[in-house]
């Protein structure tokens, strides 16, 4: 599979479009001034406590205040609430020595949240997910910071590696390096990424986060709350810390920064790819040049076509998102049932990348068309499932119920993408309604009445072919003949594809428009 980054730098902000095997399958924004993104670690302020909920309300500097649920304070939240005010306090030019840290015992399962933040103290947090239509920041007080091949986690010894690593032998490997060389108080979750990695490779990307994490100290130095200690990265370098892998042959760019930063960026991790970056300049827009505007007008709205000639519908509400199936003109064959199997196949497919493509969340509900063979509903289960596969979002995959239908979950992380593929009407200028065809003959012959005693001579009329046909049909008893003998003038005729059907323009002998 070839994959392409094509980044479009603009005055709002930086449009990032995946291409795998030159389709779109993911769109990402980042607005130029973007805040609480996913990521990003806030020092904020409890200001209130919900025991009904086990929550809390954090002030991290968004309109609405913050939530932070019991279940997401992380077991260390004492270690972190602690080391948060050391942080604040500290009056020396360095940082103190994480490494001496001692670490408080962790909170248990049950807990209730009042009993870990009573005071309404300060506390450091990450943002969980960013603001959703009246919402604010969902929080999580269990620090992360992600490297290419680790993931830091402060606060514990403990050493995981990712289960898409299935040989024993290697994943022992990578826990025995990781082990021996990382620091005291820090856990370390192997990525994926790391697989087949050295020593030095791993230990390069361990140094990078430990270093982050003192950055994170000493902006905590007599910080007040709200404010933001630490940004997570780029979009554009977050997605090639993620993503880039050996499928990567392109990553186009119109904007010089971003360029050197990630020409910069893939040099330091993987040199021998850097001649996938380039620079557009060919004046050409960027999203035009690689088909990505004319695939996102296809791909975003109601209907979706797929090639079969059915389609998808795709509605959303507070609750959930439910996208229906509809069968095609096409027919593989003279069998319902293969022909269902078969069109369910094909819009399994597209939902999958619709998914990814708007970053739909929540609870999504298909109704695929009705197939009668258990072996089938199987089936499409199976190949749905392998459909999700590449979606880097945490997501399950329902049985087909009773009913015929589908549920998947899919992480929510951010608000969904949206684009309004739909232009205004030219003709009504978006308010549904035209003048009266009945009046436009009166209409062009009260025009052409001003201009002929305004001395105005050869006169060319531009219309709608349409109306273009009504105006020449009969050649003698024409309209357009009857207006030469009125008023005695030369009037030509022509039609224009780009007119819609009610306009018209007058153009005097040279050619050249006549404003009425």
């Amino acid at each position: 599979m070839n994959k392409e980054l094509i980044i479009n730098s603009t005055a709002h902000g930086v449009d990032i479009a995946l291409l795998e095997d030159k389709k779109l399958v993911e769109l990402h924004t980042e607005k130029t001034d973007a805040r609480f993104a996913v990521g990003d670690l806030y020092l904020g302020k409890v200001k209130k406590l919900i025991p009904g909920l086990n929550a809390a309300f954090v002030d991290v500097g968004y309109e609405k205040d913050a939530f932070l649920h019991y279940t997401d304070l992380s077991p260390y939240a004492k270690s972190l609430l602690k080391f948060t005010q050391m942080a604040i306090n500290d009056k020396s030019p360095e940082v103190f020595d994480f490494s001496q840290f001692q670490v408080e015992p962790e909170i248990i399962k049950t807990g209730k949240i009042n009993e870990v933040l009573n005071g309404k103290p300060n506390i450091l947090v990450q943002i969980l997910k960013e603001p959703i239509a009246n919402k604010g920041p969902r929080l999580s007080c269990e620090i992360s910071l992600p490297g290419r091949f680790v993931v830091l986690t402060p606060f514990n010894d403990i050493v995981a590696v990712s289960r898409k690593i299935h040989s024993s032998e290697e994943r022992k490997r990578l826990q025995r390096i990781v082990e021996s060389i990382k620091p005291k108080n820090f856990g370390v979750i192997v990525r994926t990424a790391a697989e087949g990695k050295n020593t030095a490779e791993l230990h390069e990307d361990l140094s990078e986060l430990t270093q982050m994490w003192r950055s994170i100290q000493q902006n905590l130095k007599n910080a007040t709350p709200p404010a933001k200690i630490l940004s997570e990265q780029t979009k554009t370098a977050s997605i090639l810390r993620d993503l880039l892998n050996e499928d990567f042959n392109k990553i186009v760019t119109n904007d010089k920064g971003i360029f050197a930063e990630s020409k910069n960026y893939i040099q330091r991790v993987a040199p021998e790819k850097a001649d996938i970056v380039s620079f557009h300049q060919n004046g050409t827009p960027i999203f035009d040049q690689f088909g990505i505007t004319k695939q996102v007008k296809a791909s975003f709205g109601k209907t979706v076509n797929l090639p079969s000639g059915a389609y998808l519908i795709i509605e959303h509400t507070e609750a959930l998102h439910v996208i229906d199936v509809n069968s095609g003109y096409k027919s593989v064959s003279n069998n319902q049932e293969q022909n269902a199997l078969e069109t369910n196949l094909e819009a399994a497919d597209e939902i999958a990348r619709q998914l990814r493509l708007r970053d739909i969340g929540g609870i999504i509900v298909v109704d695929f068309i009705d197939m009668k063979l258990p072996e089938n509903k199987k089936k499409l289960v199976e190949k749905m499932e392998e459909f999700m596969r590449p979606d880097r979002a945490k997501h399950a995959v329902l049985p087909i119920s009773k009913f015929g239908l589908m549920q998947i979950t899919r992480q929510r992380m951010k608000p969904e993408m949206n684009i309004n593929t739909q232009e205004v009407c030219p003709t009504c200028n978006g308010t549904g309604k035209i003048a009266s065809t009945l009046i436009l003959e009166d209409e062009i012959e009260k025009n052409l009445n001003y201009l002929i005693t305004h001395k105005h001579r050869n006169l060319t009329l531009i219309v709608h072919p349409i109306v273009y046909a009504y105006l020449t049909k009969g050649w003698m008893w024409s309209k357009a003949s009857k207006w030469k003998r009125k008023f005695k003038e030369k009037i030509t005729v022509k039609p224009d594809t780009n007119y819609h059907l009610t306009e018209f323009r007058f153009l005097d002998e040279n050619g050249e428009e006549i404003k009425l």
